[in-house]
């Protein structure tokens, strides 16, 4: 997906209403549970897989106190045990889409997914079957208004960071995903606050759907995996998303 689509992608769903919100919400908090059980306790200054999931949180716009409670639960006696798995299909017209989840019921989530794909012109495939298609990087997004572009290049590439591209509207850093960790703490640092920042499946080559009805349907498939509390990303590699009717 190009970085315009990304940076379209990220504003809307910082105006998500309120229900769909919730859902990001319990998303976020099964995030943060993970990081606190497997990164090393609820303290962020020690664990910087919840320090990661804190500041991710915090540019969806998950309020503090929603932070707090998660992680209070987590530290408490909290009995869920949440796997990551990612699911890989085809879309409409053979678009490749990546499903990751996190999930306290392998069984629920492999069925809720099959029932999308199925519903909406689309089938879940093997593992590999689309992989292949991405490549996992780093990438932050910052909000272009008031910033020099040369100084904030200059800032990426002093860090570590791999790439820069300039948008019309925002700037979107790429990294080793590995690396991501350290390049956001040190840009941050420097006074930057980015509106996304995580590690993300970047499609090598594109596909563009043109007939309306899969326009429609690959649309509705996204809105579904959104609105889906097992579902934390997806990735596909259609190249005019700006064109579905969503």
């Amino acid at each position: 997906m190009s970085g315009h689509s990304k940076w379209n992608n990220i504003k809307r769903k910082k105006e998500k209403t309120d229900g769909a919100k919730a859902a990001v919400f319990t998303k976020f908090a099964r995030e943060i549970a993970v990081a606190v059980k497997e990164g090393g306790g609820a303290d962020p200054t020690t664990n910087g897989k919840l320090r990661d999931c804190i500041a991710k949180a915090k540019a969806n716009n998950v309020p503090n106190d929603n932070i707090q409670r998660a992680i209070k639960k987590a530290s408490a006696d909290d009995k869920n045990n949440y796997e990551a798995i990612v699911y890989e299909g085809y879309g409409p017209s053979g678009v490749a889409v990546m499903v990751e989840t996190l999930t306290d019921s392998r069984n629920r989530t492999a069925a809720n997914l099959r029932h999308y794909f199925d519903k909406y012109g689309a089938s879940l495939g093997a593992s590999g079957c689309v992989a292949y298609l991405f490549t996992k990087q780093g990438i932050l997004i910052l909000d272009a208004e008031g910033l020099d572009e040369e100084k904030v290049m200059e800032d990426c590439f002093e860090v570590g960071a791999d790439d820069f591209d300039m948008g019309e509207d925002y700037m979107q850093i790429t990294t080793d995903p590995d690396k991501l960790h350290d390049v956001r703490e040190a840009l941050e640092a420097k006074g930057y606050t980015f509106a996304s920042a995580e590690a993300q499946y970047i499609p090598s080559t594109t596909a563009a759907l043109s007939e309306a009805d899969d326009l429609k349907k690959m649309g509705l498939l996204l809105d579904v995996l959104d609105e889906d509390e097992d579902v934390q990303n997806f990735w596909h590699n259609m190249e005019n998303e700006e064109d579905l009717d969503r």
